[in-house]
């Protein structure tokens, strides 16, 4: 499965080698556009833009470590393109449109207008496999902070074929990103 980047590629996750983080966020508004209904009363759903540009700030952080960034959220690309060009996002946002990884992957989602949204949540992938999970994301704000912590402290990369997770992300255990899905 490919996803298609806000920088004109088009992402394979499984084929990319060495350490990855994966940052998924539910939505990023735009100014003056009302955000989706009921959004101040979801749980999580607040925080996208802060996020984004906290992993932004440490970019060269996590390059540092040998960690390549990608974001991934359900907008299309030429909404994530906008966006990723407003804020000066110095990495590719991959685009789930179609819900393709979601569903692959058993990414936990919410609902709200008629509308599926992927929940916050981030993995760490090594050599194509999930090796950490970060869910929930309570602070988005200080999330990459956290994230890159967590990568100064951990042991060189190592690929498993499975990952002890929580509550609705436990689909994802089946960590391997190759999946057999479209």
């Amino acid at each position: 499965m490919t996803l298609s980047a806000t920088e004109g590629s088009d992402i394979c996750l499984a084929d990319l080698r060495g350490r990855v983080v994966l940052f998924v966020y539910p939505w990023t508004g735009r100014p003056g556009q009302p955000n989706p209904p009921r959004w101040d009363h979801i749980p999580g759903a607040h925080g996208s833009t802060p996020e984004i540009e906290g992993f932004g700030d440490r970019a060269g952080a996590f390059a540092g470590l040998g960690v390549v960034l990608y974001g991934l959220s359900g907008q299309t690309t030429d909404y994530q393109r906008e966006m990723a060009t407003r804020l000066k996002v110095p990495f590719p946002i991959l685009s789930d449109a179609g819900g393709h990884a979601a569903r692959a992957l058993g990414l936990p989602t919410f609902e709200t207008g008629n509308e599926i949204y992927l929940e916050r949540l981030t993995l760490v992938i090594a050599d194509g496999c999930i090796e950490h999970l970060f869910y929930p994301v309570p602070d988005p704000t200080g999330h990459a902070h956290a994230v890159w912590l967590w990568l100064e402290r951990a042991q060189p990369p190592r690929a498993s074929s499975s990952v002890g997770l929580t509550r609705s992300a436990r689909a994802v255990s089946s960590a391997s990103l190759s999946s057999s899905g479209p």
